[in-house]
């Protein structure tokens, strides 16, 4: 599964969850598979000064063959984008992704 979080930071694991998905600087893409990192990759955030125009966020992260979003915050507009794209999102977590996919047991 591919999983992109939105990170304050380029320190994969050890970066905060960024609380406004739109408009975090990075996304940490993570490849897992059963409950195993694959690979990190760290991506700026094409749009986080200039928004582009509406469900090109979305289409940008399908693209990358995310899977699953888990971020901070997110509006309805952008959540509606994603599960029209088949993209589950979970909102509302905050901390280090590492710390954050452990205790949603995404992580052994």
């Amino acid at each position: 599964m591919k999983i992109a979080i939105p990170s304050e930071t380029d320190e994969g694991l050890k970066a905060n969850v960024s609380f406004h998905f739109g408009r975090s600087p990075y996304f940490t893409i993570i490849d897992l598979e059963n409950s195993e990192i694959k690979n990190i990759e760290i991506i700026k955030n094409p749009f986080s000064q200039n928004h582009g125009r509406p469900g090109q966020l979305p289409e940008f992260l399908k693209n990358l063959n995310v899977e699953l979003i888990i971020t901070g915050g997110m509006g309805q507009r952008a959540m509606s984008f994603f599960e029209q794209m088949g993209i589950k999102v979970i909102s509302g977590v905050s901390g280090e992704i590492e710390t954050v996919m452990k205790n949603l047991n995404l992580l052994k």
